[in-house]
């Protein structure tokens, strides 16, 4: 097979497509713990330019590379050997790329790798296999089309490799971020390169094979390469005796390539003429006449005169040196491209000089050719115009140049090339005389400064900066320009003055308790009455009925301190006395409970002991009294002792089924932790006879106190064989008891709360706030309810707000509450409210509000919702880790600085809680300090809210805490065990994976062990047996044997705490060996631990997903949850097993089945239409002997009906449904809620199988019948999506990882894994991981969870709300309180100065911008359309694109009806509206070259058309307005920058301040002192740029000043085109638009290239905002009637209706 060929095969089975990726944070998951591989080549080509300048090159790699090194990045750098060849045709890249590895190699900490000949080599293979990197940066296009085959073919291999790809095209960065296309390793890719592997490396030594030997310099003059080197080599040695102390790399490469250029080249010029005979000369072929030796001289000695520039003038001058635009002549430039050469060979040898001691420090600045263009220039254009253009070089600079040259001289041995002065000896020309020679002044830069503002507020925040900024003078021309719209008024319309609504009352809202409408008020009761339904599926018990108290309800301590009164009244004494009749009176029923049970539960046990003591523990739940479990639990060990007995007696000398010996072990262990106040000499000899029988001889010892001196034979019999340590680590594993308080707290009714629960009920009844880190399931939300029934037993106001991070959850807490509480409240308030994007209710009437950020930030943010917010009580936070995530997280923050109130903020997944409680903390600080402050205004609210609803009780006035709380609870009940799944042949291989296996020396090393890499007491044994077995001479390993270690010996009930201590133990014993030396034996341990999965093929896996999902129920793995990540495919596998189900029963039933249930329906029809004939209208009339018939016809209709539902049942075999879980009238009841759902049918149908699916584009209440079933154990296999990752309360026996994906993080992981061990049914949690590469799992479970670092909390339209708030609010004082809250106390900017200053300047550019486009005046106000841009918050900048849009007409001229006075609008409109909307707000870029790819889309046009022409030209005038106010902010801010940090390359921090320059008279002559360079980094001032190309938004990232940390994402544009680093246009996706058209979600996923679920989430947001653009076009317009508020309404319902029927 061709290469060409082949490699088309690559791209047409959509190996390498780059749109296959996806567009993803980087860093966030494992960049604290992980390494990821940049190919060197590939970083070459993403920074360089043919503009770029030597050291701007270096600068931009070092930027590059710093980006991801600042934000915590572990990462190498490869560059491999048989990629070189590849740049000999570009010698300038050839001489940069070895400079650049050089000085990696010696100038930064980063590891470069340079050994692996190329990417197909052994070498690199087992590198890829030890180290395996989280991912490879590549890059998908290389300098040539070899390289770009060369580029495919690495990919493919890392691939095949399950070594996932990121591409350098598209990579964007802000402040905390770095974003890249990430292409996953699929199992296509690997059977693909299996398939070619032998063709792949055919067609990559083809690539990398090189055949040149010369260099081409002028036709037919050429020169060998390895003369070149043997010349290299020959004059270092020389060089080395002239300078033996060595030098500065700079002088050492310019004498050594000016020598052998100068060398060489006149030995082939005396050559070639020798040569050339009767040949034509040059100029008759057409072709450049080679330089003279003495023209070539003249270039060197410039070349020389160039480094000494480079030596000693320090960059602050170099970067005003003029911007030369001529370019070398065709006659210099081959000898330029010789000199070039040279120097790679140069650097190539000196990089294997080691007894040579070089200065490597500036080998970034080995060559500027603008300064050595512009000494060209000057040679031969100025200084021979006269002695006033003849400048001095300086003393010090002449001397170094003269040395310089003198020791080429000596270099060039029997050559002579004249002196080093005069600098030109000969007159030809080395430069192209176009015109002009030199950049000019481009238009002048009006004065720089801002506009002028008068705001007490904005003067608290960012005082300190602006009066270090210059600012403009009022008669300034941008100040008089500036728009001068009518103030924007929040209560009214701004042209009628009709009032406006609430932004919270435009989400949709059916019905709400304040409605007087009888069918609203219905609607609600029956929402009412299904969310307490609900409710009692996510909990046990009935609602609780809550008495307004009127106070608050007292701690622990306080309920001790009543105890201890000494007298007591008589009605307490009564009431105690009747407490002990009761208790007395209960005990002996429960007694006579036991005597009725006992004798049957022992026969039971001896019968079959699991269902025994299945019965037995049931029963114990139920019991209240002590002495009556103590008595069971007696009874519960004799029975199993006599089973063992009996066990053993059978199985003679065969194995024992030690089950048996476990269950006797647990139930002593329950009696001597439990009831050992209980225990008499008579049980405590009982225990120690059973000890005895076990064979623990030790432990019985250790009880009774007394040594045994004789050996019982007759016991012998019937031990285990096992050590006591041992056994009760291996075989009692999860049943090991856990630390459990028995004391019990009166603020808990139903259970024993544990220390840190009661501390966060402390918290709570002291006012503070608490930040809760503890396991999944572990029953941290109690809190959250113990909370709300304080707040409603304390007044009829107060208002608890609990936020989820989605609308499953809101559902699920709103049930709970529902199912928790009830209270009687006055008419129009009600106990729970809600408040989503698209649904609301009871909003301000509620106390307890269940919401989502967003839509909490919008009350906190609403100048009229100021009294409201004032009487919350508490806002609970769950899942507070999504502060840490890409989208939205930034409103966890806003909401976290501006409540008032005390807070609870849970999650699971935190790795830095101590830095979160820090920050928080301080922000309660500030309020504490704002408070005092702040006049209290509360009562008129209270007056006014008392009068409305007719309520006599006020808000409580309660002690003020400012504390915030950390409580940490990092052990999970239940341990997890982990599989990893494979197929081979007809089975399945399931090996348990040892968490240790995870590691690798290097990781421990570097690391540590994770401290969540949590063992379960069988892997604590097996870890110590593997440690053993690959060091038998392990000198601890007598300390840590199970039987001797300190905690174990002798000791009867070993606990979990215990085995946590000697996990512990092991694990700093495991990183001891390392330290000691041992690498290899650890090494040899880890190999030991790990798995060996088969690979298989996604078909096979699909295929045989059903068979997997019988296996674990055979294992008795059910109830479980897979989690897979598509739609389609989540679907798609539930129905798999369905159709499993339903092939099994039909195999196994018996053919004539149908048959038979045919003619029983036909005998009940028969049956029906008699009962039907006999029916009388009147029953008194009826004759005995009709009377007869219909008696007898009920009882065949009876009779047929059982016989018919016997054949109709399904068979236990062939159904996962447990029956006996949900009655038949609960069933009816819950699948009402789907009968009129699309899927309602199919839904019911896999439910009856006990299956279903849960992902986040089914309906609601498809959504809750899963959710329920599941819960209430009817349904025991689930397919699901991450919707289930946050919060919902799904608990199961086992997850599954069904399917591999970028969105499987290490966070995800564990907020999935978390739902595995229901607590109370399982001891022990099970996760498997069905087919997922070896490498993510280890990745997975030895990974932590991403650090919360913050976002980038400020928008221009958070801005503009934060100026409305201040400046609308009634009460002015909270509302300045809560901006500067939000301003001052960022997480982003905590213990962060630097982040700090950047949030201020970036804050004074929104004021600015907002001000120069009209939505605030010069004291900070609204004006203008500053009402429509905040409700579009959610979409900048395309907010402001559209307000433009509006203010110039081009909607309303779009939007013309189908005819005069109609309301209908063309389908064109329609869609022409979409595509609008679509270029402004459905932005999804799509990876460069995507357009070209030649593909058949079946029904999507993929790429998104350009916008109408007059709309794109509103974009193109709204960019350059913007882009021109970005580049005079930064012109202005240019003051803010650190000038040391600026001269300093941000990776190497190599300097080039050079404070010893003492000026050169011809280097002052070669500046331009009018360049305008005062926002320029003076890196990128060496390739040209200047200030005015800060106005070109494309030039900001490269050229700004570095240390401002300024970049373009901060910049409001809207880019209608974008292009990668190679220019290659970056495609829109039509996604928005194409569903439109085809209402297709599957096409978007075949055509569109999306992941089903992100399909339909960024559909339902583009609809939401449709609707929402509807909504307040109809606030702010008069006519109701208006054209675009029709359309767009119209649209809003098309939109809705084609996504609904999806």
């Amino acid at each position: 097979m061709s290469t060409s060929v082949l490699l088309y095969d690559l791209l047409s089975l959509q190996i390498l497509v780059p749109f296959c990726a996806c567009y993803v944070s980087l860093l966030k998951d494992f960049v604290e713990s992980e390494f990821f591989v940049i190919d060197g080549d590939s970083l070459l080509l993403k920074c360089l330019c043919k503009e770029t300048e030597y050291l701007t090159f270096f600068y931009r790699v070092e930027c590059f590379l710093h980006d991801f090194t600042e934000k915590g990045a572990k990462y190498v750098i490869v560059f491999f050997k048989d990629a070189e060849q590849m740049y000999f045709a570009y010698p300038h890249f050839l001489f940069l790329r070895t400079a650049l590895i050089e000085h990696l190699k010696h100038n930064t900490d980063i590891s470069v790798h340079t050994e692996f000949s190329n990417c197909l080599s052994s070498e690199w293979e087992i590198f890829l296999k030890n180290s395996y990197p989280y991912f490879i940066i590549v890059s998908d296009v290389g300098l040539t089309s070899l390289q770009t085959d060369y580029l495919c073919i690495f990919i493919a291999h890392s691939l095949s490799k399950k070594i996932n790809v990121v591409l350098t095209s598209g990579q964007e960065y802000d402040t905390l971020r770095v974003y890249g296309y990430h292409l996953q390793s699929l199992w296509k890719h690997r059977l693909f390169f299996q398939k070619h592997e032998k063709d792949l490396q055919c067609a990559c030594e083809t690539i990398v094979r090189y055949t040149a030997t010369s260099l081409c310099l002028y036709g037919h003059l050429k020169l060998s390469l390895k003369s070149i080197q043997k010349e290299i080599h020959q004059t270092i040695l020389l060089l080395k005796q002239l300078w033996p102390e060595g030098s500065d790399i700079r002088r050492t490469v310019c004498v050594l390539a000016c020598a052998v250029v100068l060398k060489l080249y006149s030995n082939m010029l005396k050559n070639a003429d020798t040569s050339v005979g009767a040949e034509e000369e040059p100029s008759e072929r057409g072709e450049s006449k080679p330089l003279s030796p003495e023209e070539a001289a003249d270039l060197c000695r410039m070349q020389c005169l160039t480094v000494i520039f480079l030596l000693h003038m320090p960059l602050s001058r170099r970067v005003q040196i003029r911007i030369i635009k001529s370019r070398w002549t065709e006659r210099v430039l081959p000898l330029m491209k010789m000199y070039e050469f040279c120097t790679h060979f140069v650097l190539t040898n000196l990089s294997d000089t080691n007894d040579w001691k070089l200065d490597l420090t500036y080998l970034p600045d080995l060559n500027d050719d603008s300064l050595l263009r512009n000494l060209a220039h000057y040679y031969e254009m100025e200084y021979c115009e006269g002695f006033k253009f003849q400048k001095e070089l300086g003393k010090e600079m002449e001397n170094e140049y003269q040395f310089l040259w003198d020791t080429i001289t000596k270099l060039a041995v029997k050559y002579d090339f004249g002196d080093a002065f005069p600098v030109r000896n000969t007159s030809q020309l080395f430069l192209e005389q176009k015109q002009p020679f030199f950049r000019g002044c481009e238009e002048e830069i009006p004065d720089i400064g801002l506009i002028p503002m008068k705001s007490d507020l904005v003067e608290a925040y960012a005082g300190d900066v602006l009066k270090v900024l210059p600012v403009l003078e009022s008669n300034d021309p941008a100040v008089t320009s500036l728009i001068k719209y009518k103030e924007f008024d929040e209560l009214c319309h701004w042209h009628s003055g009709r009032p406006l609504t609430e932004e919270y009352e435009r989400a949709q809202c059916s019905a709400d308790a304040k409605s007087k409408d009888p069918n609203e008020r219905r609607q609600i009761q029956k929402l009412q009455t299904f969310y307490r339904f609900y409710g009692s599926t996510l909990e046990d018990g009935t609602s609780k009925t809550i008495v307004n108290q009127g106070a608050m309800p007292v701690n622990a301590n306080t309920v001790v301190k009543k105890t201890r009164k000494t007298h007591k009244s008589k009605a307490e004494i009564i009431a105690e006395e009747n407490k002990k009749r009761l208790k007395i009176k209960e005990e002996k029923k429960e007694q006579e409970q036991w005597k009725a049970l006992r004798m049957s539960t022992e026969k039971e046990i001896k019968q079959n002991l699991t269902v025994g003591i299945n019965k037995l523990e049931k029963f114990l739940k139920t019991l209240q009294s002590r002495s009556v479990k103590f008595s069971a639990e007696i009874a519960g060990l004799s029975a199993c002792s006599e089973v063992w007995k009996e066990h053993c007696k059978k199985q003679g000398n065969n194995p024992k089924d030690l089950s048996i010996a476990v269950q006797v072990m647990r139930r002593i262990h329950i009696l001597l932790e439990k009831y050992q106040d209980l225990l008499e000499k008579s049980h405590l000899q009982k225990l120690t006879s059973c000890l005895r029988l076990l064979g623990f001889e030790n432990l019985a010892c250790s009880l009774s106190g007394q040594v045994r001196e004789s050996d019982d034979q007759s016991i012998s019999n019937y031990t285990t064989e096992v050590r006591p340590a041992r056994f009760q680590l291996q075989y009692m594993d999860y049943y090991l008891l856990r630390e459990e308080r028995n004391d019990p707290d009166p603020r808990v009714q139903h259970f024993i709360p544990d220390t840190w629960q009661r501390e966060l009920l402390d918290a709570v009844d002291n006012n503070e706030s608490a930040v809760i880190v503890a396991p999944t399931s572990s029953g941290k939300t109690y809190a959250s309810y113990y909370c709300m029934e304080k707040v409603l037993k304390m007044s009829n106001e107060g208002v608890v707000v609990y936020v989820a991070p989605t609308k499953a959850l809101v559902n699920q807490v709103v049930g709970i509450i529902y199912s928790r509480f009830t209270k009687k409240l006055p008419d129009g308030l009600v106990v729970c409210g809600v408040f989503t994007r698209d649904y609301r209710h009871d909003v301000m009437n509620c106390q307890i509000l269940v919401t989502v950020p967003q839509c909490l930030e919008i009350l906190m943010l609403s100048p009229r919702c100021q009294e409201w917010t004032k009487r919350i009580q508490y806002v609970i936070f769950d899942e507070v880790h999504c502060l840490g995530g890409e989208i939205g997280a930034e409103v966890w923050e806003h909401l976290l600085v501006t409540i008032r109130c005390p807070f609870l903020a849970l999650s699971a997944t935190i790795s830095n809680p101590e830095h979160l409680t820090a920050w928080l903390q301080s922000v309660k600080r500030y309020w504490q300090h704002a408070e005092n402050t702040i006049e209290e205004s509360s009562t008129n609210s209270t007056e006014n809210f008392t009068r409305k609803y007719k309520v006599k009780s006020k808000v409580k006035e309660q002690k003020k805490s400012y504390r915030v709380r950390l409580v940490l609870y990092e052990e999970r009940y239940n341990d997890l065990e982990k599989y990893v799944c494979s197929i081979k042949g007809t089975d399945f291989v399931i090996e348990h994976c040892h968490p240790c296996a995870a590691l690798t020396v290097n990781h421990i090393e570097s690391y540590g062990i994770p401290s969540d890499l949590s063992l379960s007491p069988r892997e604590s044994l097996q870890l110590y047996d593997t440690m053993l077995k690959v060091w038998p001479e392990w000198p601890r390993a007598q300390d840590l044997d199970p039987e001797e270690f300190v905690l174990f010996k002798n000791k009867v009930v070993i606990k979990k705490v215990d085995v946590r201590k000697y996990e512990q133990e092991l694990k700093k014993e495991l990183t001891e060996w390392i330290v000691t030396g041992q690498r290899q034996k650890v090494h040899e341990l880890l190999e030991c631990l790990k798995p060996q999965p088969v690979d298989c093929s996604k078909e096979e896996k699909w295929t045989k997903f059903a068979c997997f999902v019988d296996k674990l129920r055979e294992m008795d793995k059910l109830p479980a949850i897979f989690f897979i990540f598509g739609i389609r495919s989540v679907e798609r596998a539930a129905q798999n097993i369905y159709s499993n189900l339903l092939k099994k029963q039909k195999n196994e039933q018996d053919p004539n089945t149908e048959r038979e249930k045919e003619n029983l329906r036909e005998k009940l029809r028969k049956v029906h239409r008699r009962l039907k004939k006999l029916q009388p209208f009147d029953a008194k009339k009826v004759s005995a002997s009709k009377s007869e018939s219909i008696v007898v016809a009920l009882s065949e209709k009876e009779h047929l009906e059982k016989k018919l539902k016997k054949l109709t049942e399904i068979p236990s075999a062939c159904t996962y449904a447990n029956s006996k879980a949900v009655d038949e009238n609960t069933l009816a009841k819950i699948f009402n809620r789907v009968r009129f759902q699309r899927k309602g049918y199919e839904q019911k149908m896999l439910a009856l199988r006990g299956i279903g699916y849960h992902h986040g584009s089914m309906a609601f209440r498809e959504r809750q019948v899963v959710e329920m079933l599941f819960r209430l154990g009817y349904i025991k296999v689930v397919t699901a999506t991450g919707t289930l990752a946050l919060g919902i309360n799904m608990p199961c026996k086992s997850v599954v990882f069904a399917e591999d994906s970028i969105f499987l993080d290490a966070l995800n992981y564990r907020q999935m894994s978390g739902r595995a061990g229901r607590r109370g049914q399982d001891m022990i949690g099970n996760v498997f991981f069905y087919d997922i590469p070896l490498p993510k799992v280890e990745r997975l479970i030895k990974s932590n969870v991403p650090q919360l670092k913050g976002q980038f909390p400020l928008t221009i339209s958070l801005v503009l709300r934060l100026m409305l708030l201040a400046a609308k609010a009634d009460d002015k004082a909270d509302a300045r309180a809560k901006v500067l809250s939000m301003l001052k106390h960022s997480l982003m900017s905590f213990k962060q100065e630097r982040h700090t200053e950047l949030l201020k300047i970036y804050f004074i550019f929104s004021l600015q911008f907002l001000i120069q486009e009209g939505y605030l005046d010069q004291a900070g106000n609204p004006i203008g359309f500053a009402g429509l841009v905040t409700h579009l918050h959610y979409y900048e900048p395309s907010n402001f694109v559209l307000v433009s849009f509006l203010v110039k007409g081009l909607f309303h001229k779009l939007c013309q009806p189908i005819e005069e006075g109609s309301t209908d609008f063309s389908e064109d409109v329609m869609e022409k509206l979409v595509l609008i909307l679509a270029n402004l707000f459905g932005r999804r870029y799509l990876p460069a070259g995507t357009a070209k790819f030649k593909n058949k889309f079946y029904q999507s046009k993929v790429f998104l058309e350009d916008l109408p022409e007059d709309f794109a030209e509103a974009v193109y005038e709204y960019n350059s307005k913007v882009e021109r106010n970005f580049a005079h902010f930064l012109l202005t801010a240019a003051k803010l920058a650190d000038t040391e940090q600026e001269y300093r390359l941000p990776l190497s921090k190599t300097d080039f301040t050079f404070k010893n320059w003492h000026g050169s008279e011809l280097a002052s002559y070669l500046m331009d002192n009018t360049k305008n360079i005062s926002a320029i980094s003076p890196f990128a001032c060496l390739s040209g740029m200047i200030d005015h190309d800060l106005f070109q938004a494309v030039n900001i990232n490269q050229a700004v000043l570095h240390s401002l940390k300024i970049n373009v994402t901060n910049c409001p544009l809207l880019h209608l085109e974008k292009y990668d680093d190679q220019g290659r246009k970056r495609p829109l996706n039509a996604y928005a638009l194409d569903f439109y058209k085809h209402g297709s979600l599957t096409a978007l996923t075949t055509d569109n290239w999306l992941n089903e679920g992100d399909a339909y989430y960024h559909l339902k947001d583009f609809s939401l905002l449709i609707k929402a653009i509807g909504t307040s076009l109809s606030e702010l317009c008069d006519n109701p009637n208006d054209n675009v508020l029709l359309a767009f309404q119209k649209l809003a319902e098309n939109y809705e209706n084609k996504l609904a029927a999806v």
